[in-house]
């Protein structure tokens, strides 16, 4: 048997060991969902977002790219931003990125990646903004982790800009945004601590978009 047939094997087992705990598990997924939080992850095939929060089917919704990153053009995100904040009423978002990420890695390197220019370009910039404190990193690796930190830490910013947020916030005080780092070698989840707070008020001094258009 091939992995591929595999599995499908496993979505038997898998569809079995539900129904025998509750025979009405997968009416009641079927029936909607009110998932409390957005996760934006890496698409690295090592990180799976309810596996290492814990949590079962509906309780998070999800999107991944390469390196977690939130840009402004990618329509694809900023739909997911805005379905999940005006429509799931989610609240918290969260932005994971993971240590030894391929993505800041090759941001890292100065070589031409050709169609992946334009995606990393956006972690370049994250590495521009703190050159100073990245470069005092003699270590690469520590420098490498760290850029991943700070990569989280701007695409919770760029969260923060969103129309969707700052008015639901206003109105509802929900989501509040939140970065973390997967640390794939031990398993733990490192909560960044974002002052979602300080970081509203410091982007609402240029970016506030509270007030809708008639």
């Amino acid at each position: 048997m091939t992995l591929y047939q595999q599995v499908f094997e496993n979505n038997k087992k898998w569809v079995e060991g539900k129904l025998s705990n509750d025979k009405n598990y997968f009416q009641n997924l079927a029936a909607g969902q009110e998932p409390e939080f957005l996760y934006i992850g890496c698409s690295d095939s090592r990180v799976t977002a309810e596996e290492i929060m814990g949590l079962a089917p509906g309780q998070v919704f999800i999107h991944r790219n390469i390196a977690n990153l939130v840009v402004n053009s990618d329509l694809n995100v900023m739909a997911v931003i805005n379905y999940a904040v005006r429509y799931l009423k989610v609240k918290h978002i969260i932005v994971c990125g993971h240590y030894n990420c391929g993505g800041v890695k090759a941001a890292m390197i100065p070589r031409d990646m050709g169609i992946l220019n334009p995606w990393l370009r956006n972690i370049r910039d994250v590495y521009r903004l703190h050159k100073d404190e990245l470069n005092a990193i003699t270590e690469e690796s520590k420098r490498y982790n760290r850029l991943v930190e700070l990569n989280v830490q701007e695409q919770c910013i760029n969260i923060i800009k969103t129309a969707a947020v700052q008015q639901s916030y206003a109105q509802h005080k929900f989501p509040t945004v939140h970065g973390w780092v997967f640390d794939i070698a031990h398993g733990k989840l490192i909560d960044l601590n974002i002052d979602f707070g300080k970081a509203l008020k410091d982007i609402q001094a240029i970016y506030n978009l509270t007030e809708k258009t008639e």
